[in-house]
């Protein structure tokens, strides 16, 4: 005889009494009230329950799981539990005087105050981290005058179709979309434009590149403050910025100048990425903080936003790219790439905090679930 599955509301206060006793990791929300339990189920004494996070966090799972499943099995009525972790990431609204993207749920951009403090490094890495999470993510690299994407994702020389003349279909790389100006120049063609062209340029690769459905479209801005930057921060419907700098002094300079600039034009800054924080000799194990310290979390401090993360000065990072592997890819068990991972997550939830504090959510996209 087949057993009826029971909804029962006493198991249901005692799952969330459980969940009540832990925080989420990256938020800071308590499990219990913040509504992430969204399945809660008894059936022959197993009790099945789905927990829903509106960001990507594969990489937490097990640890999470670990944590729960003792704790529900304790249960009187319960023999086994099974734990399923899920996400689903809110769409936004567009802000006013922009228009949304085609399947595109949030835009998070990467930019930096001044070149050279690794910001395409930072983008490539935090977009294979994003998918690593469990989310489906899209990879626009903007730098205009310098694209360099296309070589660190292995695909340099490749040519986007056009399958209906119009449009693009963007190259894959390692599982992800992506668009560059690389793919419509040669290696020996300069791009020397003017502003209106390198706007013109960049809305055709944003709007009529075939994105899919994507949970995040990660662009990589051209380096700096000016003009080019601040019209393209105004033209994209930009969820949240996320900005890369060096400890350095003059970096940090530049980089408060890329927070103003996010602000001028209503673009939450999400949190600050430091950069060849610290160098580990890879001879005598020697460790040196050879731009100084601090001030990533200074720079945080001064504009209320976070550190999402401090990323060394390493020569695996830049030989990695080199070969169109980024870390992520090359090394995803190490502690560099778990880093990015780290970083990726954090993204995740101070958009998802956003979002929720601009009432968005009315449309959900589900992704995978991770079920232990």
């Amino acid at each position: 005889m087949k057993t009826e599955m029971i909804l029962s509301t006493s198991i249901h206060d005692h799952v969330i009494g459980i969940l009540s006793e832990h925080d989420d990791p990256y938020c800071g929300a308590n499990l219990g009230r913040s509504g992430v339990l969204t399945r809660c189920e008894l059936r022959d004494n197993e009790l099945d329950i789905e927990l829903t996070f509106n960001y990507p966090l594969v990489g937490m799972t097990r640890s999470l799981v670990t944590q729960l499943k003792p704790k529900l099995e304790e249960l009187k009525q319960v023999k086994e539990a099974f734990i399923r972790v899920r996400h689903e990431v809110p769409v936004t609204p567009a802000r006013e005087g922009t228009e949304s993207i085609s399947g595109v749920r949030q835009v998070i951009c990467v930019a930096s105050g001044k070149g050279g403090v690794g910001k395409s490094t930072t983008a490539v890495n935090l977009a294979l981290a994003l998918q690593l999470e469990g989310a489906r993510v899209g990879l626009l690299d903007a730098d205009i005058y310098g694209p360099s994407q296309g070589l660190m994702l292995g695909v340099q020389g490749q040519r986007p179709e056009t399958p209906d003349g119009k449009s693009f279909n963007p190259v894959i790389a390692h599982g992800i979309p992506v668009m560059s100006m690389a793919f419509l120049l040669t290696e020996r063609s300069p791009t020397i434009w003017r502003g209106p062209m390198v706007s013109g340029a960049f809305t055709q690769m944003l709007r009529q590149t075939n994105w899919g459905n994507l949970d995040y479209l990660v662009i990589d801005l051209p380096p700096g403050t000016g003009d080019i930057q601040l019209t393209l921060s105004q033209q994209v419907p930009v969820n949240g910025a996320v900005v890369v700098t060096t400890p350095q002094d003059v970096a940090l300079i530049d980089a408060r100048r890329g927070i103003e600039m996010f602000r001028r034009v209503d673009v939450p800054v999400l949190g600050v990425i430091e950069n060849m924080s610290l160098h580990h000799c890879s001879q005598c194990g020697h460790t040196e903080k050879i731009f100084g310290e601090g001030g990533g979390d200074k720079i945080a401090a001064d504009y209320d936003t976070e550190l999402l993360g401090a990323l060394p000065l390493d020569l695996s990072i830049r030989q990695q790219t080199d070969v169109g592997k980024p870390t992520v890819i090359s090394d995803p068990d190490g502690i560099i790439a778990q880093s990015y991972r780290d970083i990726a997550r954090r993204t995740g939830a101070r958009l998802a905090l956003f979002a929720k504090r601009d009432g968005a959510g009315s449309l959900i996209t589900k992704t995978r679930g991770i079920e232990e």
